[in-house]
């Protein structure tokens, strides 16, 4: 069986003028994202992060953030759905937090991710579709 590899896509993200700036400090997220890709693979699991630039999003608030982090796992049919999809309502609003609990949850338990394209609204609505 050919190693899980999964991948954390930060899109570009563009602060709005006069709301709160909610920003992803990337060094406590790459020391994050290093640790936990140590980790997985002792599972076999491979873990990727990028940047994608080829999209910008508006940060309004927290759920846009979360809308700006992309999971991506083709061999469980992930193949760009958001952080919000994945993980449902924020439980501190840590980013850090929040894309390590969606990682683990693509890594180990894929299957309880409501597929892309569902009628269920199971996100915080960021106008993603899911």
């Amino acid at each position: 069986m050919p190693q899980k590899q999964i991948t954390v896509a930060f899109y570009r993200c563009r602060a709005v003028e006069g709301k709160k700036n909610y920003v992803i400090d990337r060094e406590p997220m790459a020391v994050m994202l290093d640790d936990l890709a140590r980790e997985l693979s002792g599972y076999d699991i491979q873990l990727n992060y990028c940047d994608d630039d080829a999209v910008t999003l508006d940060i309004n608030g927290y759920g846009d953030l979360l809308n700006a982090v992309r999971l991506r796992s083709p061999q469980d049919n992930i193949f760009n759905l958001c952080l919000g999809h994945v993980i449902g309502k924020s439980a501190h609003l840590d980013i850090v937090e929040d894309v390590r609990r969606g990682v683990n949850r693509v890594a180990f338990a894929p299957e309880t991710v409501e597929p892309e394209g569902s009628a269920k609204i199971v996100c915080h609505n960021c106008g993603c579709g899911c």
